[in-house]
C-alpha cells in the first residue's frame, strides 16, 4: 500500500508538475503579468459574467414560418402539376386565410391531382400536416394542420439555433452560450465581444438570398405605385445601391434561392475595385443557376437579399460552373458580414432582438476579485484548521490543496474550458471538499493507533479503509455533476464543469499524492510514533 517504485514516483511527479504548469499562463495573464510568446499558453476562457460581453434574446414570429410554408407548398404544387403527363392545368390560385386553393381547368384531372399532392401532405413522422378538401368537384383547398404548423415551427427554430451558432463561431468568439427558450426564442450570450451592435446586425440578418427574373411586362408607373402584375411581386432597392426609393417587379415563382450555396467569401472586383461577395453553388444549385441564365440570356434578373434588391444586372451569357458574384455598394465590413451570413446559411425565419444586455469588463473584474477573496478566505481557514489539528499530516493536506487548485486550473486550460462566476463558487466548494478526504484518512489513522496498531500498519489501514468511503462519496458527486451538466444551462453548466473536474483532481491530490509523501517520510524517518 505504501510501496512506490521509482517509475511510479517519476510518473506521479511528472503528471502533477505538468498539469500545474499548464495553469501558469492563465495565472500570469489574470494578474497582468506577461507570458512569453514563444512558450505554450493554454488559457481558461472567461464567461460572460467575468469577461463581459453581450446577452441577446432573439424571437421569431410563428406567422412568418406559416407564410413561408404556404409559399413552399404553392411552388411544389405548381411544379407537380406542370411536370405531370399530360400536364394538369390550374388557375385562380389563392393563399388567403392561410390556405392554398386552386381550380383545376379540367374536372377529370381531380384524381390524378389528388394522387400527386397526397405525398406532400404527410410529414416526416407519418403525421398528416395538411388537410385536402375538394369543393364543387374542381376547387382543391389545402389547409395546414396545427400539428404540422407546430412541427414546422420547431424545425425552423432548431435550424435557426444552429445557424446562429455557426455565425457566431465565424466571429472567432470562444464558448458562446446559445440555447432555445420556449417555442420561439433563442438566448445568445457571447463573452468578450467588444461590438454588440455588429452581433445584432449579423444575427438579425436573415440572409435569404434569391435570384428572380425581372418582370419586363410591368409598367414603371405601376411598379412605383406598388401595383404588381399577376404572378409577380415588388421589392424595394436596398439603401446604398444608388437607386434608393425605387422598386423592382420580379416573378414570384421559378427563381433560385440561396439554399444550395456551399461557400461565400468577401473580395474585391479587380475591374472597378468594388467590394463584392463571391458565391459558389453545389452541383444541384449550379445546374439550376446555369439553366436559369442559359434560358434567359439578354434578360435582367434581380439579386434579392432579405426582401431588398441589391442589383438587377442583365444576363449577358450563361453563367456556368456554379460560381457568381454579388455587387451592392458594399463596404469591406458589410461584405465580410454578408459572406459570413451566407456561409452559415439563411435563417429559416426572421429573428428580432427583443432583449439586449451588455456586461462590462469592469463588472467582470469585480466579480473575479470578490470570488478570489472568498476563495482565499476559505483556503486560509481550511489550511489553519488542518495544520492545527493534524500537524505534519495537515501540512501534507495543505500542499495537496495547493496542487489541487493548480491541477484543476491546468486541466481547464488544456481543455479550453470556460470559467464563470458559479464556476468560482465551484472552486470554493472544491477547496472545502478536497480536504474531506484527508480528514477521513487522518481520523481513520488516529483510530487505528488508538486500537494499538503500529505506525505503518495504522497508516496503511487508514488509507485503505478511508479510501472506500472517499471513492463512494466522490462517485455520487460525479453523478450529480454530470446530471447538472447535461440538464443544466449557462451558469449551471459552469458550476458542473468545475465540480466534476475538481472531483478527479481532489482524489488524485488528497489520496495518491499525500500517500506518496507519507510513504517517503516513513521510509526516511522510520518514526516509532506519530502525532496526529
Amino acid at each position: 500500500m505504501l510501496e512506490f517504485p521509482l517509475w511510479k514516483k517519476l510518473w506521479l511527479w511528472g503528471l502533477t508538475l505538468a498539469l500545474a504548469a499548464a495553469a501558469l499562463p492563465s495565472l500570469f495573464t489574470s494578474t497582468g503579468l506577461g507570458w512569453p510568446a514563444q512558450l505554450p499558453s493554454p488559457q481558461i476562457n472567461l464567461g460572460l459574467d467575468l469577461a463581459g460581453g453581450s446577452h441577446l434574446l432573439l424571437e421569431a414570429k410563428a406567422e412568418d414560418v406559416a407564410a413561408q410554408r404556404l409559399t413552399n407548398m404553392e411552388e411544389s404544387v405548381r411544379q407537380l402539376m406542370r411536370s405531370a403527363t399530360p400536364r394538369i392545368r390550374i388557375g385562380d390560385v389563392s393563399t388567403a386565410e392561410g390556405r392554398l386553393s386552386f381550380i383545376l381547368e379540367d374536372a377529370a384531372d381531380i384524381d390524378r391531382a389528388r394522387g400527386l399532392i397526397e405525398p406532400l401532405m404527410m410529414g416526416t413522422g407519418l403525421q398528416r400536416e395538411w388537410d385536402l378538401q375538394v369543393i364543387d368537384g374542381q376547387r382543391m383547398v389545402l389547409t395546414p394542420t396545427q400539428s404540422g404548423i407546430d412541427a414546422a415551427l420547431n424545425d425552423a427554430m432548431d435550424a435557426a439555433t444552429e445557424v446562429v451558432r455557426r455565425r457566431i463561431d465565424e466571429l472567432g468568439t470562444r464558448e458562446p452560450t446559445i440555447i432555445r427558450q420556449g417555442d420561439t426564442r433563442i438566448v445568445v450570450q457571447v463573452p468578450g465581444l467588444e461590438d454588440p451592435e455588429a452581433l445584432k446586425n449579423l444575427l438579425g440578418q436573415t440572409a435569404q438570398l434569391e435570384f428572380k427574373l425581372v418582370d419586363l411586362t410591368a409598367l414603371p408607373a405601376n411598379v412605383q405605385a406598388g401595383i404588381a402584375p399577376p404572378g409577380s411581386e415588388i421589392f424595394p432597392y436596398a439603401p446604398g445601391t444608388g437607386r434608393d426609393g425605387q422598386f423592382e417587379a420580379v416573378r414570384r415563382l421559378g427563381g433560385i434561392r440561396g439554399d444550395n450555396l456551399t461557400d461565400a467569401t468577401a473580395g474585391v472586383d479587380p475591374q472597378d475595385n468594388q467590394n463584392v461577395v463571391n458565391i459558389a453553388f453545389d452541383t444541384q444549385g449550379g445546374a439550376k443557376f446555369a439553366k436559369l441564365t442559359r434560358e434567359n440570356v439578354g434578360k435582367p434578373f434581380a439579386i434579392i437579399l432579405d426582401g431588398q434588391v441589391l442589383s438587377a444586372p442583365n444576363i449577358n451569357e450563361p453563367i456556368l460552373g456554379g460560381r457568381a458574384q454579388i455587387k451592392g455598394s458594399f463596404t469591406t465590413e458589410s461584405a465580410n458580414q454578408l459572406a459570413i451570413a451566407l456561409r452559415s446559411g439563411a435563417l429559416p425565419v426572421p429573428l428580432e432582438v427583443v432583449e439586449e444586455r451588455s456586461v462590462g469588463p469592469d463588472l467582470g473584474a469585480d466579480s473575479i476579485r470578490r470570488g478570489l477573496i472568498a476563495m482565499m478566505i476559505g483556503s486560509l481557514a481550511v489550511i489553519t484548521l488542518m495544520m492545527a489539528t493534524y500537524g505534519r499530516f495537515g501540512v501534507y493536506a495543505t500542499v495537496a490543496l495547493v496542487f489541487n487548485v493548480l491541477i484543476l486550473l491546468g486541466i481547464m486550460a488544456l481543455l479550453n474550458m470556460t470559467l464563470t462566476l458559479p464556476g468560482i463558487a465551484g472552486f470554493v466548494i472544491t477547496i472545502g471538499s478536497a480536504v474531506d478526504a484527508n480528514v477521513l484518512i487522518n481520523e481513520r489513522i488516529r483510530e487505528e493507533r488508538a486500537r494499538g496498531r503500529k505506525v505503518i500498519a495504522a497508516i496503511e489501514a487508514g488509507y485503505r479503509e478511508a479510501g472506500r468511503a472517499i471513492y463512494d462519496a466522490n462517485f455520487t458527486n460525479f453523478i450529480a455533476g454530470v446530471a447538472l451538466f447535461i440538464f443544466g444551462a449557462g451558469p449551471v453548466k459552469g458550476f458542473a464543469v468545475v465540480l466534476v473536474v475538481g472531483l478527479f483532481s481532489s482524489v488524485f491530490t488528497a489520496v495518491t499524492l499525500t500517500r506518496l509523501w507519507v510513504a517517503g517520510w516513513l521510509r526516511k524517518a522510520r518514526p516509532n510514533d506519530i502525532r496526529i
